[in-house]
């Protein structure tokens, strides 16, 4: 059972690396930066782990601020799952208090969907994931739509926003951001509520 005193671990899912960093497939990358600059805090390399970690509360002051631990691991997407479960094991986080927040193929971009547990829909940071510590973790669902025509699903995630998306982008990882602390402050069905558009 987790307690309200617990930590909480919120992951990011991206690809290391600059050629990455304008990709879809990085708006979890995206959102764990902003959540950063909010807390003042910069990442720093995690020892032993291979991620990027920073330590803060979220929340007002007092009884009602959480302890939180950002990471993004630099694993590459498909390997997710080792960093992540190393940071929850370090840390002593229970399973129900690590949020994911990654791209969402079938949700329209723009869109968000949060939620406890699941399968992964074919995406790979969550497969990691999944395989290394079962599916019950929370995940915020960043919609970035399907791929037009006849292009393949990996061209299409590792391609950046378009100039059009990109014009909603800064907005659309404020939303995110805010549905992260909502998630951790009020509890997921309170942000259900407010962010599920």
């Amino acid at each position: 059972m987790s307690d309200v005193n617990d930590p909480w671990l919120i992951v990011g899912l991206g690809n290391p690396g600059p050629g990455y960093a304008g990709n879809r497939h990085n708006i979890g990358f995206m959102v764990a930066d902003l959540l950063a600059e909010r807390i003042g805090g910069s990442f720093k390399r995690a020892q032993k782990t291979q991620a990027q970690v920073l330590e803060g509360r979220i929340g007002p002051a007092g009884p009602m601020s959480r302890r939180v631990i950002l990471a993004k691991p630099m694993s590459y997407m498909n390997l997710s799952g080792g960093p992540v479960t190393a940071l929850r094991d370090f840390y002593k986080v229970p399973t129900a208090h690590i949020v994911a927040v990654h791209d969402e193929l079938d949700i329209d971009y723009g869109t968000l969907r949060l939620k406890l547990g699941g399968g992964d829909n074919g995406h790979n940071g969550l497969k990691s994931m999944t395989k290394a510590m079962g599916p019950d973790y929370h995940r915020v669902r960043c919609g970035i739509g399907r791929p037009p025509g006849r292009m393949q699903v990996a061209d299409f995630v590792l391609k950046d926003f378009s100039s059009t998306e990109r014009k909603e982008l800064d907005w659309f990882v404020d939303r995110s951001a805010d549905a992260v602390e909502c998630l951790v402050i009020d509890g997921l069905e309170r942000a259900q509520g407010t962010y599920n558009s």
